[in-house]
């Protein structure tokens, strides 16, 4: 355990910031699940909008940090994929 009152502080950041890290990249989990199961039932209205507001979540998470640019941009890109082999 820290002593310095520096570190403990640190500790407590790090917590909080762990913890938020946490309930995004759930959030984002459940936002893509919701998604995948519109797309499945064939509603594709509701899957669009879906996509959406999951495509500009990740992208935000994606540029600050939570995910890495490139794996962000690939699930975006695998998603929409689907989505377009739906509409057709």
């Amino acid at each position: 355990m820290a002593n310095i009152k520096s570190a403990k502080k640190r500790i407590n950041v790090i917590e909080k910031k762990t913890a938020q890290n946490k309930s995004k990249k759930s959030a984002m989990k459940t936002a893509e699940k919701k998604f995948l199961e519109a797309l499945a039932t064939g509603d594709i209205e509701s899957a669009k909008a879906k996509f959406n507001f999951f495509e500009k979540k990740m992208a935000e998470n994606g540029a600050s940090g939570l995910f890495h640019k490139n794996a962000s941009a690939r699930k975006i890109s695998r998603l929409r994929k689907k989505l377009n082999a739906a509409a057709e």
